[in-house]
């Protein structure tokens, strides 16, 4: 089982979305986009090292979600995401 889970990530990133409003990540398509987005970033930017080792960008994607250092946000066209840092 790959960790963390899409639905794990998901209520991670709709985490503090206040009771009564739409989440901002509904689909794992988002969480898809998002991360693949960040990954790109990663790519053209060179950056394929995260604490200190090398890693996939992809993984340090997913990672830098997880831990919060970078957030999906809601988009105008119909639910994609970008990344913001």
């Amino acid at each position: 089982m790959i960790h963390p889970s899409y639905f794990e990530l998901m209520d991670i990133v709709n985490e503090g979305t206040p009771e009564g409003e739409e989440p901002i990540v509904t689909s794992r398509y988002s969480i898809v986009l998002g991360t693949a987005k960040r990954a790109r970033q990663l790519i053209e930017a060179e950056c394929t090292s995260y604490n200190g080792e090398e890693r996939k960008p992809l993984s340090i994607a997913v990672e830098e979600l997880e831990s919060g250092h970078i957030h999906i946000l809601p988009s105008a066209s119909e639910g994609t995401a970008e990344m913001d840092e």
